[in-house]
């Protein structure tokens, strides 16, 4: 007996770009295609870029974001999207071609503990806004990290950035004196 599938839509911080969500778990992890290239591994995003007004594409846990074009209106663009994304889980279209490989926290002992609080702490807030942030590397007090999803190109993602992130890590690894966002 296969269940039904439906598909939520919810807005994000973050104007270009909505959250659909399933009742699905669609990936463990997540999985950023900000581009049309980006997307070739995966034939759930290259589907989704066949429609002229998709700009990016992320996949985490039970939920996709995508990012539209300007000019493009969200009214029209919603009810294709829900029916595609609906469809594509029903029929069990591949997200990744790769192997998803469990969460390994790398480098020194700050290093760590810093990607062990973004995963704990940071991470499930971001998800839920329909993003994702990764860290990217620690030097001389300064954390570097990307966001993905809606998160990239979102007008209040410096906000949370400085006010949220930063003041977090600061609070719990005294070695930072900073957090900065690496453009996508």
């Amino acid at each position: 007996m296969t269940s039904t599938i439906n598909v939520y839509v919810e807005p994000t911080p973050n104007p270009a770009t909505i959250k659909f969500i399933t009742n699905k778990l669609l990936i463990n992890g997540s999985v950023d295609f900000p581009d049309r290239q980006s997307a070739e591994s995966s034939p759930f995003a290259s589907e989704l870029f066949k429609f002229s007004f998709v700009n990016g594409v992320f996949f985490a846990s039970n939920f996709v974001t995508i990012t539209k074009t300007a000019g493009t209106e969200w009214n029209e663009l919603i009810p294709i999207l829900q029916e595609f994304v609906k469809g594509a889980v029903e029929s069990e279209l591949k997200i990744s071609e790769g192997k998803e490989e469990a969460v390994k926290f790398t480098g020194s002992e700050t290093e760590q503990k810093i990607q062990q609080i973004l995963y704990d702490y940071v991470r499930p807030a971001i998800e839920m806004d329909g993003g994702h942030i990764a860290f990217k590397a620690f030097d001389e007090g300064v954390v570097t990290v990307v966001l993905q999803g809606a998160c990239s190109g979102c007008p209040s993602s410096t906000l949370t950035l400085k006010s949220g992130i930063e003041g977090l890590l600061k609070r719990m690894v005294p070695e930072v004196t900073e957090v900065v966002a690496e453009a996508v």
